[in-house]
Parts: C-alpha cells; sequence; structure tokens
C-alpha cells in the first residue's frame, strides 16, 4: 500500500505539541498572505527561485510539498510566514510546527540537489511594517534526513493501522444486513433511491412521509454503497439534536444487528461513528479560557492527543458520553478531541453548520484532504431558513460605545469615522425600517479601517483582552466577508432603534440572504453525492431554486404506506385565527378541543403562532376545564426540560400538551401508538406579515414571479404538515388532525397538504 501525503499534513500529525490555545491573535487573511510573500520574493536577487517543488520518498511514503524560496548562491532554503502584531508574542509551538516544515523542506531539498548542509531560514513578515525577521539555522542533510524519516515512520504506522481499518471496514459493509426482517412501505424505495445516488454521484431531493424510517432507510443503503464508491466520510446532518439521537441510534441498531457469526460481540462492526456536539455543549469547564494558562484540559493538550486519539479509535462508538470517557481519561478537552477525530472517523453525525456554514470545518477538512464523502441532510426542509441566516450579517450601532471605551487612539478615530456613515444612513429615514438593492461603499470602506484599526490593537504585546472588542472585530469581518458576496440574492437592511432620552437614532445594519442558493452550490457540488430528504419538501422547484441545486438532481416523492382511514382530518370553516381574530377565536377553539377530548380521551398537541396566543388558550382550557391535564412549551426550555415536555405523552395518558407550531415540538419527535392521538393546528404558520418579508415577497417575485407562496405560505404549510405528522407514526395507528382556520379550505392551500388526507 502506498500513499502521498503534503508536507504540511505530515508535521501537523508528527510535530504538534504543547498547548491548546483559543486566544484570539489578529493573522493576515489569505490575500495578505499572498501579498506579503510576494513582497519578500521581489526584495530577493536575481537567481532566486520561488514556490521550489519538492518531493521525498520513505517505504511506502511519499511526501510533496513546495518550499517558499530557495537562494541557490547561498545555499539557503527560506520559508516565509506572516504575521500582524509582536512577533515574540508568536505561540511555542506555532513557532515549532513552521520548524518541522521548514527541516522536512530542507531534508528533500538536500535530497534533489545532492548537498550535505544547508542553510535553513524562517523569514517572517509583518504584514504592517513591511519588516523581515530571520530565524536561521545550519543544518546537515544526514541530520535532516533522520529526522524526516522518524516522521515518515510514525506517519507509515498510522497510516497502515488506518489503511487496514478502511479495508476491514469496506468489507463489513458490503455484507451489511438490514437489522429488519425487511423494509417498511416506502423505505425499501427510499433506499434504493439513496443507493443510486450514492453510487452515481449524483443529488437526490426525497420526500418520504414521516414514520417509515427515513433515518435507517437512508444511512443503510449509503453506508453499503461506501465500498462500490470508494466514498470516504458520510456525513449525516440534522437540525436539531432529536435527530442526530435517531442517526446513533440507527447506527447502533445496525452494528448491533449484524450476523454474530461475521461480527461477534468481541469485534463490534469496524465503523468509526463520531457525533459533533456545539461547544457550548461539550465544554467541561465552561468558565475558563481556551488556554494552558487557564485550562487544565487545554495545557499538553497536543502532548496528549495521540494516546487519547488512539484510546478513542479503539472505541469505535464516539458519541457525546464516549468521547468524554476518553478525554476526561487522558485529560483533554473533549470539544477539540472531537475536532481532532473528524479527520479519522467514518460516518459523522452534526449539525447543518458543520458543512453549510461559512467556514464550515467539515467542508474545510474535505476539500484539504480531497475526501470523497457523502452528505444525508435530516429534515432538509429547514436548510433554507437555516442557510439564510449562515449568510446574513447584522452590526448593532449601541455596541460601538461599548468598544470605544478600551479602544486605542487609532481605534478611536476609526469608530469616529464609521459613527459618521453610519447616522448619515439613519438620517435618511430615522423612524422606519427600510431596506435597499446596494451597499453604502463609504460605510463599507470605514467598517474596513475599523477593522484594521482593531486588528492592530488587538495584536499589541500584553494587551488585556477586550471581549466586547473582540466580538464587535468579529461581527465585523463576518460582515465585511456578507458584503463581498452581496448580490441579487441578498438584501441591505436599517432598522431603527428605541432613542434614549435625547439621543439621536440608533440602528441595526443588516445584510438578510434572501436565497441561499449562490452560497450553498460550491458546497452541494463538492460533495461526492447528496441527498436531502424530508417529509415536507414540496413544491420541489422551491427547494431547488432555494438551495441551488443541480440541474440533474432526482427528485423522489414516496407515496404513504398509510391510509386515509387511519387519521381524520377535519377543517373548522368557523374559525379564523388571523391576528385580528384571535380573541375571538377563542372560544370556538377551546369547544372544538373539548369536544374531541370528551369523544376520545387521550393525548393530544395543541399548536399555536405564538407563545401569548398558547398561553390564552391554555388559560382558557384550564378555566373551563379544570379536571383536563395541561403542559406548556415555554420560551426558555433548555434540552432536559424540552425531553420533560416529550416525556409527558405516555403510552394510554390523557392530556393536552400545548406549543408553538414551528418549534421544537412541530418535528422531529416520534410518539408512536396512543403516546399521541390527534393534534388542534390553530394557525396556517405563515411568517408574519411586517415591512422585512414584505420586502422579501417583493424579491421573491421579481426572481421567482411567487413572492406570496415562497415568503409565505410554502414555508407556513410545511409546518403545520409536520406537526400534523406527529399523529400517525405507523400502520397501526389511528388518530384525529384538526386544522382550525377557514382557509384551510382554500385550493391553493388545500394544494401544499398531504394528498392522501381526506379533508372533511
Amino acid at each position: 500500500m502506498s500513499y502521498t501525503v503534503a508536507v504540511r499534513t505530515l508535521c501537523e500529525f508528527t510535530a504538534k505539541r504543547g498547548d491548546l490555545d483559543l486566544r484570539f491573535t489578529p493573522a493576515p487573511d489569505a490575500s495578505e498572505g499572498r501579498a506579503g510573500h510576494a513582497a519578500i520574493a521581489a526584495r530577493r536577487p536575481e537567481g532566486f527561485e520561488t514556490e521550489v517543488a519538492l518531493a521525498g520518498s520513505y517505504g511506502p511514503l511519499t511526501v510533496r510539498g513546495r518550499a517558499d524560496g530557495y537562494d541557490p548562491a547561498r545555499q539557503r532554503l527560506e520559508e516565509f510566514k506572516t504575521y500582524r502584531g509582536d512577533l515574540d508574542a508568536m505561540r511555542e509551538n506555532q513557532r515549532a510546527l513552521h520548524w518541522a516544515q521548514l527541516r522536512v523542506y530542507g531534508a528533500l531539498m538536500c535530497e534533489k540537489l545532492g548537498i550535505e548542509t544547508i542553510e535553513l531560514a524562517l523569514v517572517y513578515y509583518d504584514i504592517a511594517s513591511g519588516r523581515e525577521t530571520a530565524l536561521v539555522e545550519q543544518a546537515g542533510a544526514r541530520q535532516l534526513r533522520e529526522a524526516f524519516e522518524a516522521q515518515c515512520e510514525r506517519f507509515v504506522a498510522w497510516a497502515n493501522q488506518e489503511s487496514a481499518h478502511r479495508a476491514a471496514r469496506d468489507a463489513a459493509l458490503e455484507t451489511l444486513r438490514l437489522p429488519h426482517a425487511s423494509f417498511r412501505a416506502g423505505q425499501r424505495e427510499l433506499a434504493e433511491g439513496i443507493w443510486r445516488a450514492a453510487t452515481q454521484g449524483r443529488c437526490l431531493l426525497a420526500q418520504a412521509p414521516t414514520g417509515i424510517g427515513k433515518t435507517l432507510g437512508t444511512l443503510f443503503p449509503q453506508l453499503k454503497a461506501c465500498s462500490r464508491a470508494a466514498i470516504d466520510k458520510v456525513f449525516f446532518l440534522s437540525a436539531k439534536s432529536s435527530g442526530r439521537q435517531l442517526a446513533l441510534d440507527a447506527l447502533e441498531t445496525l452494528a448491533a444487528a449484524q450476523d454474530p457469526a461475521d461480527a461477534p460481540a468481541s469485534t463490534p462492526l469496524p465503523l468509526r461513528v463520531l457525533e459533533l456536539v456545539a461547544r457550548e455543549k461539550a465544554c467541561e469547564h465552561p468558565d475558563l479560557a481556551c488556554h494552558g494558562e487557564s485550562c487544565s484540559l487545554a495545557r499538553g493538550f497536543y502532548d496528549r492527543l495521540p494516546a487519547a486519539r488512539s484510546a478513542a479509535l479503539a472505541r469505535v462508538r464516539l458519541d457525546r458520553a464516549a468521547l468524554r470517557d476518553v478525554a476526561r481519561e487522558h485529560a483533554v478537552c473533549p470539544y477539540y478531541l472531537s475536532q481532532e477525530l473528524a479527520r479519522w472517523c467514518d460516518v459523522i453525525v452534526g449539525d447543518y453548520n458543520y458543512y453549510f456554514d461559512v467556514s464550515a470545518m467539515l467542508f474545510m477538512l474535505a476539500a484539504h484532504n480531497q475526501w470523497r464523502a457523502s452528505v444525508l441532510v435530516d429534515e432538509a426542509h429547514n436548510l433554507p431558513e437555516r442557510a439564510r441566516t449562515m449568510y446574513s450579517a447584522e452590526l448593532t450601532q449601541t455596541r460601538v460605545d461599548a468598544v470605544r471605551r478600551a479602544a486605542s487612539a487609532p481605534v478611536k478615530r476609526a469608530l469616529a469615522r464609521l459613527q459618521r456613515h453610519w447616522n448619515a444612513q439613519n438620517a435618511v429615514r430615522p423612524d422606519a425600517w427600510r431596506a435597499s438593492d446596494t451597499l453604502p461603499a463609504e460605510l463599507l470602506a470605514a467598517l474596513g479601517d475599523v477593522i484594521g484599526a482593531i486588528a492592530d490593537q488587538l495584536a499589541e504585546p500584553g494587551l488585556v483582552r477586550d471581549p466586547e472588542m473582540e466580538r464587535f472585530y468579529f461581527d465585523a469581518l463576518h460582515f465585511a466577508r456578507m458584503a463581498e458576496r452581496f448580490d441579487e440574492h441578498a438584501m441591505f437592511d436599517i432598522t431603527p432603534l428605541p432613542a434614549a432620552g435625547a439621543r439621536r437614532t440608533r440602528s441595526v445594519l443588516c445584510i438578510r440572504n434572501v436565497v441561499p442558493a449562490g452560497a450553498l452550490r460550491p458546497r452541494v457540488a463538492a460533495a461526492h453525492s447528496l441527498a436531502l430528504f424530508s417529509a415536507t419538501l414540496a413544491p420541489t422547484h422551491y427547494y431547488t431554486d432555494m438551495l441551488g441545486l443541480p440541474a440533474n438532481t432526482v427528485n423522489l416523492d414516496i407515496g404513504t404506506p398509510f391510509s386515509a382511514a387511519q387519521l381524520d382530518v377535519q377543517i373548522a370553516r368557523h374559525i379564523s385565527t388571523r391576528y385580528k381574530d384571535r380573541a375571538r377565536s377563542l372560544d370556538a377553539i377551546i369547544a372544538c378541543i373539548a369536544a374531541q377530548y370528551r369523544a376520545r380521551p387521550g393525548n393530544y398537541l395543541c399548536f399555536f403562532s405564538s407563545y401569548e396566543y398558547l398561553q390564552l388558550a391554555a388559560d382558557a382550557i384550564v378555566a373551563q376545564h379544570p379536571h383536563i391535564d395541561v403542559w406548556l412549551q415555554s420560551r426558555t426550555m433548555d434540552e432536559a426540560q424540552q425531553q420533560a415536555f416529550v416525556a409527558r405523552f405516555v403510552e394510554g395518558g390523557r392530556g393536552l400538551g400545548f406549543a408553538v407550531l414551528g418549534g421544537a415540538f412541530g418535528e422531529g419527535i416520534d410518539l408512536p401508538g396512543t403516546r399521541l392521538i390527534g393534534s388542534f393546528i390553530a394557525t396556517l404558520g405563515m411568517p408574519q406579515v411586517n415591512p422585512v418579508n414584505e420586502a422579501l415577497r417583493e424579491r421573491m417575485d421579481t426572481l421567482y414571479g411567487a413572492g406570496f407562496d415562497y415568503t409565505y405560505l410554502i414555508p407556513g404549510l410545511r409546518k403545520v404538515v409536520q406537526a400534523a405528522g406527529r399523529v400517525i407514526r405507523s400502520e397501526q395507528d389511528r388518530g384525529v388532525v384538526h386544522l382550525l382556520d377557514d382557509r384551510f379550505a382554500r385550493p391553493d392551500v388545500r394544494a401544499l397538504l398531504p394528498g392522501w388526507w381526506q379533508l372533511g
């Protein structure tokens, strides 16, 4: 088995030592780095060589890279590094990594030229002043080669282990068995679609009804296809933690169901599964900073990482709890251990943002390592709105005052210029929200000056950290990046803030993404295959337009395994839940709920458009029918409270759960049998009519000629269908759904409801 690896990758694996240190240090961006390299090269004498291609071998390993510069006259090899601020403040492990890379280049250069000694120079370039600092050492070819071979030997040992794992993984997945006697109705059709997409390298948009087992129906064929399609990684992405848990449970079921003759209990399925969770949920010491001087789990992190990595991968199943156990055993940070393990795991389960966000970790790793990755997107109806948020940016003017308090004189001057241009924007319409198809060039230029000035201040040695300044800096950077992407799929808007006393109007600036297709298209194209699945992906043209799916996307609409006789769907044609009618609607809604409960006592979910509306209805039920057990969703529920809410729906139970449509309980929860026998939906779920949504409607009209549908109707009815889908989860379930609004009887609304419903 032969391997090829980049110099940087080799050194990061074999030479990274010391503390984990996440303290912010302003660094040059890519364009500044390129400009710095060009400036250094321009100062070199005639005959100086740049971008010198180098390669060398050790056993089965080939190492490749490009050295920044070589001076043949002096036999001097140079590695260029740009920086900002105080060079002495550079972290020691970062400097050591730079030296490791240069010494590998030195070994390769000596071999290429057949020379016995070479001068090595780390050239640091301050992008602010243009000053060069060169750290120089003389090195012998023999010593460089010995060090190079030692690194290669460690890497080859790991690579051989990984190669053996890959072979065992692929062999096991080829014979993977379905954990049930047969597919559920509809599940086979979904599995065949996933298999074809994975083996053909296609994009699939699959609408499949709730209750058929979509999670297992997508993971099983995707894993079966890995060997045939030479797939390196499978990313299972979900919008919510409940979706991640369903994926982890399905993978555990698959692993446990393999034939003991092929995979005895002592030999688990060789499939490494990693769960990625948010930093705030994984952090053991949220009150401490992420560096060795503050947190013991960051101190010496990279020294203990190899042992922790080996121990973790031996476990195979790496959910949040397992990662925490390994991290505790080896005294390392569990969150950053998971980030490191993403390089070596086969199936990675996480949130959408790990692949689709601006600086998405999995997307970047896949591109850097040239992985062939297949992406499964669970409950994909959530992705358009989530992606809009990812590619939008906001700046709040009142935060500038907080930044000024700790600002240097140059930063204060830059902030003053920014405030002048910001106030000029406020003066156009000081008391009203307004949107524009263009960005204010002078304001953006002033913001760029602020970013540069803050970066210079944050790079000063011995600076006391100012969290408010750092947060504003990152927000400003993101705003500037979104400004660079600005096109017809975004808009710029200004929201005035309430005035405080005699102060002039302040505002919030927003670059608001309207259609995320342009941002998502490169991520879609980079995946070997992409499968997006949900119970609500109609109409397909809406999702194709919003997500930037390719023209050859396969659309799969799987019929329901359920019959109309299982679900009684009733439209309350005498009720209006429009905002102006809500107070008058309560008596009729309460009467409908009470009548249904009397006719068939059991567990029901009642969905409303807002917490206020929900509270009014719940109060009325309690007052008029105190014998009925009631529990409510609140605004501030954490995961434990959400789980407690769902746990109230017990088999054979009786009561009413009140929830907000589109919230945590409108999708992603499974309540089969008599845990839930009906739902009441007192809203069409449409977004509120306000200036922002009206501007979105106008833009959608311009782009697609379907402004109302794209902005209001489709997103609203999607929530309704998802909520109603909680009721029927198997072929044995029987239930009722009450649609409590006269608009549900309109033809355009009925067209977006499932075809198998018989509307009463």
